[in-house]
């Protein structure tokens, strides 16, 4: 009877429902153990690859230069230039990509002495029009400055002169009057002044301030030996042409003018060391010279060492006068280390 089917086909039912269920089972195990071994696949690949990224990281990474190394060569070769200078403050930079190859306290803010005026001299060269307009040093402008003993090219009051003259002499012989005659020649010295530390902030001058354009000693006159390098690599560059063509001048004779008809010959504070100033395989290209009793004795220098040009600050060296010689020592010596290790 058909009534009597109705139970075996219900077993049936069950029977395969259940086969069903188990082989669902099986499928979601098969998958649950596939994406475990998907995950544990792809664990091991990530392991792989940040593995060889650290192998390949570690070895592009010893070559990559401290951002304030020197490009060329191992930071490490040059860490004994300075090692037992007298200068307070120093740093060593490759001319032409500006690269730091030494550094001794070179963002401490000092008094920078006479150094000022390779900023008043580059200012100046910004706001005069023409370096051949005639500037007369007034009276009034000496009488403060022979008061502070203040380091004289040797133009007379009330003499005219060009204003090239004044750029000369506030660099070779460095003058204080000249820097006085050239604020006059750009409207005064506050026009000056504000030209000078416009410069300096433009450039990244950031430990610098200028409170006059001589470099005499004045509450919140500073400026590091990073910063006087930066502005000098600056103003070496060739649009610039005739800071350089001071700069690297040893001695200038002056045209003639109503006071000194037969002209003034400017010589370089520094014209009668130059044999201090040269060695075997270096030999110094132009020198700005600075002291005051709160700076001590500082000296910024070009200098060429093999087949490259390169720049040296120093601030703070101790001595009594601008006539003592420890900057120009410290000079020598850091020049004469670099030469013999460039040529090893």
């Amino acid at each position: 009877m058909q009534s009597g089917n109705y139970p075996y086909a219900g077993n049936r039912s069950i029977a395969q429902a259940q086969q069903s269920q188990r082989a669902a089972r099986a499928r979601r195990q098969a998958r649950r153990r596939a994406a475990g071994c998907l995950f544990l696949f792809l664990i091991l690949i990530g392991l792989s690859c940040f593995s060889l990224w650290q192998s390949v990281w570690g070895h592009f990474s010893r070559f990559t230069p401290h951002p304030e190394a020197f490009s060329s060569h191992e930071a490490a070769q040059y860490s004994d230039l300075f090692a037992g200078i007298s200068s307070t403050a120093a740093v060593l930079i490759e001319l032409d990509s500006g690269e730091q190859l030494a550094a001794l306290r070179a963002d401490q803010p000092m008094p920078p002495a006479s150094l000022t005026k390779l900023m008043t001299v580059f200012a100046a060269l910004h706001l005069l029009d023409d370096l051949q307009q005639p500037v007369t040093l007034n009276s009034d402008l000496f009488p403060p400055l022979w008061e502070e003993n203040a380091s004289m090219a040797g133009f007379l009051p009330g003499e005219t002169v060009r204003a090239q003259e004044l750029l000369y002499g506030a660099l070779l012989p460095s003058g204080a009057e000249c820097c006085a005659g050239l604020a006059e020649a750009v409207g005064g010295e506050p026009a000056l002044l504000e030209e000078m530390n416009r410069l300096a902030q433009e450039l990244g001058m950031t430990g610098s301030q200028f409170e006059n354009p001589t470099g005499l000693d004045q509450a919140g006159h500073q400026s590091t030996a990073a910063d006087l390098a930066l502005l000098l690599r600056e103003a070496l560059r060739e649009e610039y042409e005739p800071f350089r063509t001071i700069f690297t001048s040893w001695d200038h004779q002056c045209a003639g003018s109503d006071i000194h008809p037969d002209g003034l010959l400017l010589r370089s504070t520094l014209a009668f060391h130059r044999d201090q100033l040269q060695g075997d395989g270096w030999q110094v290209l132009g020198t700005k010279t600075g002291f005051t009793d709160a700076a001590g004795l500082c000296l910024a220098t070009l200098a060429k060492v093999g087949n490259a040009e390169y720049l040296l600050v120093t601030l703070g060296a101790p001595g009594a006068s601008a006539s003592d010689t420890a900057h120009i020592e410290d000079a020598a010596l850091v020049w004469s280390r670099l030469a013999a290790q460039i040529e090893q």
